[in-house]
């Protein structure tokens, strides 16, 4: 067992990884009493409120920006201008995406600032600067982009075998489309920045950001300063979802331009319709593919284009487009396959991080393939799932190998057990049959989620850790906290490594004087690698104490260990309190404080190839999800949910059990509720973002969580060269959600058929389940041609490919989702 992975010898109960304990800030978020970053402007004085010019086309040059009628204004101080700015007039890391634009490239995109005393001045004021812009044609939606030819970014193909012979090879051959939507983070919080300057110009930004640092850089370069003459803090977020990871840097910019240009605090905060229109979502993506299955139902090969709709700019579409390709074999051995990705450029916001970066859409695609040719091939999905399962020793299509199959089937062996599903299957089939206008289905789908940054450099980490003479301990990491219990489980690393009780340690505030060049926190890699950092400093500090506490019980360093507070020697119950040690060490001039740091070793990625292996590990986890779909409305509801997943040895398993959930209900929405939708007409609001509100974009509530919701840890799961044993979990259970959706497939066919094969759109509205159990009930067995027509048929992303095969059934199952299905 490696030394990062091991647990004290000295048995769970004596320390703090491991326990079931509430989140640190559990009491503060309940009682409204936790900090955040607004909250910080009623303790600043003479604090000024920002408000940004919004122009409403979506695209367009500016040709008049005249910004004298806001000074008319009460109250309004200044307005921010690109002809303020000392630095670079850009807040993204690609470089293509300006603070202060001459073009707007979104409807709703905001060319200046406005600052005032007061937040309705401000406003007053941003509505009395004349804009005028000649608008140009703009792209919406991305069939428009494909057809178009507008793409930004790299075009990266991952591939393995000869996909053209195994096509061939394979008896069943079926090639389709599919388009579906992206997601809106809706965090509690809102985007916010507070920034003021100190008497000798260092800049000081209090920012809801995932990524401290990128933002102290972004801010930088836009001042025209170093780094160390800005600092970031991030008390806490509520909620991130990815969506904070580059976003906030522009609005952390603004507020510290202001900041230096009047003297004087600023703040940003935009409201929620300002965040909805501004800021980015999760892409929505278009796939075109082609696939082949023998006999059995196994895949013999794969060819797919997928196409990420960017929106306007850059951001981080290549990284969420090449994890995307990455993961479209989710669990799944695909002996030849070549998957194309690109990025289209549209006129919208700029699209971002999400939970799952890519994974979920990359996976998306090959359970509907799975979920829509199962009953072609007369079987059924449960089985083609499994009989598709990696095994030991098999790769990836990137070249990694696949370790722990074993757990894969033990996690999806265990749904089937705990849930038990072969009995249900059959309850189910009988009420089907007594039930000509309501259906049930149970569907299982499982998720093999790769662990790491794929940009190796990412996959490092700092902490600064300080032990007081008092005993007390306080800790500082590169990590942020967005309500995902990362400081938990930081409290609980430090106090085991240094054999105290989790009440002797405290956590500061993440902030880049404290821990520099720090990685977002995402990729769900918060713990693995903040983890191991923290692990590493606390460790230099033990084995410095250990010194003291070994010449004070007259042993050999070795022989120490800090168990509950006290230093023993091995096999000896007489010990010397933690206070006491940490007090002697001070007398001795020892040091009581260390920077320690953590890099994941064994990672190499070649992104110019999209081969290697870039994960440390795999998360498996596996769900059976049971729906009640009503045949009149399309309504449904979940009745049950089962998940078992795989955490390893958890570090904190109610944080990870919160996790889960959350994570599955937040996928549930964006595969089932979240319906983004833009003004595609050619009027003056075309590229209007129609769904910025929640009563207009539904989210997830009570009312769509499961009757039942049963979720277990897999035991003995111990992870190998990760922190105490453990394994990530942020972003992985959000997949699991693919089960509700494959389960409302399965419930539409029933009104249809046996061998009925449903395409569903996403998110899966009962408008969409509607029109799938309508197409259903008609007998239509979708895609049925002549079995084993071979012919050359144009592949995907050949531009000569027809829209339609001739023999191809389309079906409109609403206005902005058409997909379709061929068997050749």
């Amino acid at each position: 067992m490696s030394h990062l992975s091991r647990r004290p010898e000295s048995g769970p109960d004596s320390y703090e990884v491991g326990k079931a304990i509430p989140h640190e800030s559990a009491a503060l978020h309940t009682t409204g009493l936790a900090l955040y970053t607004d909250d910080l402007v009623g303790r600043t004085k003479d604090c000024l409120h920002a408000y940004p010019v919004q122009v409403f086309v979506a695209k367009g040059k500016v040709t008049t920006l005249d910004v004298q009628p806001a000074y008319a204004v009460a109250g309004v101080v200044r307005v921010l201008t690109g002809a303020d700015v000392p630095g670079v007039n850009d807040a993204g890391v690609k470089h293509d995406e300006p603070l202060f634009p001459t073009e707007t490239k979104f409807f709703g995109h905001a060319v200046c600032y406005v600052l005032a005393e007061t937040l309705e001045a401000a406003r007053l004021g941003a509505a009395a600067v004349v804009v005028e812009v000649e608008p140009e044609p703009a792209l919406i939606n991305v069939k428009d982009a494909i057809a178009a030819k507008e793409f930004q970014g790299a075009q990266p193909t991952v591939q393995r075998g000869d996909v053209e012979e195994g096509l061939r090879a394979a008896p069943h051959v079926y090639s389709g489309t599919f388009e579906f939507a992206g997601q809106e983070h809706f965090y509690i919080e809102t985007h916010c920045a507070l920034a003021h300057v100190d008497e000798a110009g260092q800049v000081f930004v209090q920012s809801s950001t995932q990524h401290p640092s990128e933002t102290q850089e972004i801010v930088a370069h836009v001042l025209g300063k170093h780094s160390h003459e800005v600092t970031v803090q991030c008390l806490r977020m509520g909620g991130g979802f990815g969506g904070k990871e580059m976003q906030p840097h522009g609005f952390a910019a603004v507020a510290a331009l202001g900041s230096v240009l009047t003297g004087r605090p600023v703040r940003v905060r935009l409201n929620r319709a300002q965040d909805l229109t501004m800021t980015g979502k999760r892409h929505g993506f278009h796939a075109e593919w082609r696939v082949g299955f023998d006999d059995d139902g196994k895949l013999m090969a794969l060819q797919a284009t997928l196409t990420a709709d960017g929106g306007w700019s850059l951001d981080l579409s290549e990284p969420v487009l090449g994890r995307a390709l990455c993961h479209l074999d989710n669990t799944y051995w695909i002996p030849n396959i070549r998957v194309n990705g690109r990025i289209a450029k549209t006129n919208k916001t700029s699209n971002t991080a999400f939970r799952g970066f890519g994974g979920p859409q990359g996976m998306m695609v090959i359970e509907d393939i799975i979920g829509r040719c199962a009953p072609l091939l007369g079987l059924d999905p449960d089985d083609v799932r499994r009989r598709n399962f990696y095994t030991e020793g098999q790769t990836t299509p990137y070249g990694q190998p696949v370790h722990q199959t074993d757990r894969l089937r033990a996690v999806w062996d265990q749904v089937h057990t705990s849930a038990d599903l072969d009995r249900r299957w059959a309850e189910i089939a009988a009420f089907n049959a007594e039930h000509p206008h309501v259906k049930r289905a149970i569907a299982v789908t499982a998720v093999k989620f790769g662990i790491s940054f794929n940009l190796t450099a990412f996959n490092q980490a700092g902490a600064l850790v300080h032990v007081y003479k008092d005993g007390s301990v306080l800790i500082n990491h590169g990590g942020t906290e967005m309500g995902q219990g990362l400081h938990t489980k930081m409290l609980q690393v430090a106090a085991t490594t240094l054999g105290v009780p989790l009440a002797k340690v405290r956590l500061a505030p993440t902030r880049t004087d404290k821990v520099p060049n720090t990685s977002a926190t995402a990729a769900s890699s918060g713990a693995d690698l903040n983890g191991g950092a923290v692990k590493n400093a606390c460790e230099q500090i033990r084995d410095r104490l250990a010194r003291v506490a070994g010449a004070e019980l007259d042993v050999s360093p070795a022989e120490i260990r800090f168990v509950d507070g006290a230093a023993y020697a091995l096999g000896n119950a007489e010990g010397v309190l933690w206070e006491d040690v940490v007090l002697t060490a001070y007398y001795q001039r020892v040091q009581l404080s260390a920077a320690g740091y953590y890099r994941t070793e064994g990672l190499h990625w070649d992104s110019s190839t999209m081969t290697g292996s870039p994960f440390k590990y795999f998360a498996y986890g596996c769900a059976a999800t049971e729906v009640e779909v009503d045949g009149f409305t399309g309504a449904y509801h979940t009745r049950r949910v089962d998940i078992v997943h795989d955490v390893g040895d958890s570090l904190s398993p109610l944080v990870d059990l919160g996790q889960i959930e959350g994570g599955f209900v937040q996928g549930a929405g964006w595969l089932t509720l979240e319906d983004l939708r833009w003004d595609e007409s050619d009027g003056p609001d075309r590229g209007r973002l129609t769904t910025q509100a929640a009563s207009t974009y539904k989210l997830p509530s009570f009312s769509e969580l499961p009757t039942e919701f049963n979720v277990q840890l897999l035991q003995r799961a111990h992870e190998e060269g990760a922190v105490y044993g453990s394994k990530a979990v942020g972003e992985p259970p959000l997949m699991l959600a693919f089960s509700v959706r494959e389960a409302l497939r399965q419930a539409a066919a029933a009104f249809g058929p046996d061998g009925t094969s449903v395409d569903l759109a996403s998110p899966a509205t009962p408008e969409a389940v509607w029109w799938a159990l309508a197409e259903a009930a008609k007998g239509h067995e979708h895609g049925h041609v002549a079995d084993g027509a071979d012919g050359a048929y144009p592949e995907p992303s050949d531009p000569a490919a027809p829209e339609r095969h001739p023999e191809s059934e389309v079906w409109q199952h609403t206005d902005h989702h058409v997909t379709t299905l061929t068997k050749v």
